[in-house]
């Protein structure tokens, strides 16, 4: 999937999060490029875009299907799911961990899919959970990285270096860390990582973005 967009526009604003959210769900198996009009014009006139945001489906290097304008998340999934193969026995035994809470269903459908995107992501999450990291680490580094998968890797990196986001105190963390993040790349690891985990919605990710910037250069 395709999304043609600018910062400047508002109903790209409003589709983008939905449409990222859809394909992540997906579990890999529809991949989301987004294309700034702006930067790249040649890609934007070569699919013919005369408004934004433009979104195509391709398959095999060939347009499918496409629409325009922000379309509301019940749509956008149904044109999603449209895209997406029919789905596999790995797919129906993640949707059977879903349901269940199981890990089980989730080391059989590795079996029989190795880099199972939403498999990986979902055993990856009960190992964090229950302090085995390492494993989640390993899984992680098998898929490619999305959004999910590098929050979910910024926690296990996080876990295995005993950091408790929950309780401990982060801002007096993150100062720490940010005296070292010139010299030590692995206090700059855990700096991001912790901000990741934070999350956008949190201010103080921002603040100390800001204050790393400024550190670095």
């Amino acid at each position: 999937v395709v999304d043609l967009w600018a910062p400047w526009c508002g109903p790209c604003r409003t589709l983008g999060p939905s449409l990222e959210k859809v394909v992540d769900e997906t579990g890999g198996a529809v991949a989301l490029a987004k294309v700034n009009v702006d930067e790249n014009p040649s890609v934007a006139a070569s699919f013919q875009v005369q408004s934004i945001p433009a979104v195509f489906a391709l398959r095999d290097g060939r347009v499918v299907d496409r629409f325009v304008g922000a379309l509301p998340e019940a749509a956008v999934r149904e044109f999603v799911e449209r895209l997406a193969p029919a789905p596999t026995e790995a797919d129906r035994l993640v949707q059977e961990a879903a349901a269940s809470g199981s890990e089980e269903p989730l080391r059989r459908a590795l079996e029989l899919e190795p880099d199972h995107p939403a498999a990986i992501e979902a055993l990856a999450a009960m190992l964090i959970e229950r302090g085995e990291s390492d494993e989640a680490i390993s899984l992680l580094r098998r898929v490619p990285e999305t959004p999910a998968v590098r929050h979910l890797l910024a926690q296990a990196r996080l876990a295995a270096s005993d950091v408790d986001v929950a309780h401990d105190d982060v801002g007096a963390v993150l100062d720490g860390l940010l005296e070292r993040v010139r010299e030590d790349e692995s206090a700059r690891q855990e700096f991001l990582d912790l901000l990741e985990t934070l999350g956008p919605d949190d201010r103080r990710t921002n603040e100390y973005r800001r204050a790393l910037a400024t550190r670095l250069f």
